[in-house]
């Protein structure tokens, strides 16, 4: 389960950071997690809550908010959302996209104690 190596890495960003601040705590951890990041979101919520236990984001809010995928065809520029890598243009059928959104995988903010 690689979402447990990602969810220390995310705890390493957010300690590191509130630690720039002399900060002891972090209340709230938000997360921008694209659909095609190649991340199991129930896996990582699990993950999460296992890997903050003894950590500055014990008791803090964690919010993973869902980014949808979007997409823009090479041959008719039309712009649509997507499930998959896979799914063809609804315009003209066509399989070749670029990818606008929707693999990011980020911190989106933070908010620390600074007591």
């Amino acid at each position: 389960m690689h979402e447990f190596s990602i969810a220390i890495s995310i705890i390493e960003i957010a300690e590191k950071e509130a630690k720039n601040v002399n900060s002891k705590s972090v209340s709230e951890l938000v997360l921008d997690v694209g659909i095609l990041a190649g991340i199991e979101f129930h896996a990582l919520d699990m993950a999460m809550a296992s890997a903050v236990k003894n950590t500055m984001l014990e008791n803090a809010k964690i919010v993973v908010n869902k980014i949808p995928s979007n997409a823009r065809c090479n041959a008719c520029k039309h712009e649509f959302e997507i499930q998959t890598s896979f799914d063809p243009c609804p315009e003209c059928g066509g399989f070749y996209h670029e990818i606008l959104s929707g693999k990011e995988l980020k911190v989106r903010s933070l908010v620390v104690d600074t007591e």
